[in-house]
């Protein structure tokens, strides 16, 4: 798989995180649990682009071989 791809991926996913967590910030939710879904959203956000990161250093060091 190409890391670019990746890249690009890991940006967009980026840019919603950011986008949720001004939500979150500006006091946008409507309510606790609309509060708790934003907030479960942006962590999973961060966990697909830990993923990502992992996946992308396993790429590199296998193309180092």
């Amino acid at each position: 798989m190409d890391d670019k791809i990746l890249s690009i991926l890991n940006t967009k996913l980026e840019e919603q995180r950011r986008e949720l967590v001004n939500v979150v910030s500006d006091g946008g939710a409507k309510s606790y649990d609309h509060y708790k879904e934003l907030c479960g959203t942006i962590r999973g956000l961060q966990i697909a682009q830990l993923e990502i990161g992992d996946l992308v250093r396993k790429i590199k060091d296998n193309d180092d071989d």
